[in-house]
């Protein structure tokens, strides 16, 4: 679906969709330090952000995102002339609500049958290919995780677009939802994992279309074989192994440009992939548990998450 003028290659977009405390951030960030690869954070935030109408305007750089050399020079791309940023960002907004959120998935995954669909595509095809030149890259990692923004880039044009699909255990997402961190509010149980599989369903649904160009991916997996998941992802886009910068567990973190995500992607310096943090067997409360798997089952028995009788099922 792409249109790709003569002679230059397609820019590649390896886009990580599923529910947010999934990894992505960590995931991105490590794909950041190889050549030729830059990590955006979560792009469908940008002018929220940017704006001031979102929850954090910094970029990972730790400057304000209308000050930052790369984003500072993004911003402007496809604003109308004589629109101020703010002006320009709630346009960006409307049509991210009313045509790219997660219930559209399906309805875009059919093609661009709406103006706003079709502007909105227009400013994104705009925008990766700034990005890339801007940051001389040749594959730019997105995790939005909004499965309506994923579902476009099959339209843009001189884009190819790469999907993995990235799940984490329902029930260690509401205890990381349970409490809140730094700018991020917390959220219950039954919330919580309500976006969880509808996000999840609409990810599903999006790599079996694409299904040459994705991957499924669990959280655990990631965490049990940091180094060889990597080599993995960076198959999937056709890239060199070698590249991988783990080393055993432990990746050279340097500053990046992402867009929001986990607060941890201000971190820089030696960074370990610990282990699975199971706390979620002791710390989430029975009744959450139980809430959790009442929404989440079946969806979850198909990753792979057993439930038990103190989990409501038995």
């Amino acid at each position: 679906m792409t249109n790709t003028p003569s002679g230059s290659a397609p820019l590649k977009v390896l886009c990580i969709t599923g529910w947010c405390r999934n990894g992505s951030t960590i995931i991105g960030n490590i794909l950041n330090e190889i050549p030729g690869l830059f990590h955006v954070g979560e792009l469908h935030f940008l002018w929220k952000n940017a704006a001031g109408r979102g929850v954090n305007e910094d970029c990972g750089c730790g400057r304000k995102l209308v000050d930052c050399p790369v984003w500072s020079t993004i911003l402007p791309v496809g604003q109308p002339a004589g629109t101020t940023l703010v002006e320009h960002a709630d346009t960006v907004i409307g049509r991210q609500l009313s045509s790219v959120r997660t219930r559209h998935t399906w309805r875009v995954l059919r093609g661009l049958r709406s103006e706003q669909l079709r502007a909105h595509a227009a400013l994104m095809t705009e925008i990766y290919q700034a990005i890339a030149k801007r940051t001389e890259s040749r594959v730019i990692v997105d995790t939005s995780k909004v499965p309506g923004e994923a579902a476009l880039l099959a339209y843009l044009d001189g884009i190819t677009p790469y999907y993995v699909h990235l799940v984490r255990d329902p029930r260690a997402v509401a205890q990381s939802w349970s409490k809140p961190k730094e700018y991020v509010y917390a959220m219950g149980p039954g919330k919580s994992t309500g976006y969880w599989t509808g996000f999840n369903l609409a990810s599903h649904a999006i790599i079996k279309s694409y299904p040459e160009r994705s991957m499924f991916l669990r959280y655990e997996d990631f965490i049990a074989d940091p180094a060889g998941t990597i080599d993995q992802l960076l198959r999937l886009i056709d890239s060199d192994t070698a590249a991988n910068p783990l080393t055993d567990r432990t990746v050279e973190l340097h500053t990046n440009h992402t867009v929001t995500g986990n607060p941890d992607r201000f971190n820089i310096g030696a960074t370990v992939i610990r282990p699975s943090d199971d706390s979620w067997r002791t710390k989430l409360p029975r009744s959450a548990k139980r809430t959790v798997a009442a929404l989440s089952w079946p969806l979850a028995r198909r990753y792979g998450y057993e439930f038990g009788t103190a989990d409501g099922k038995g």
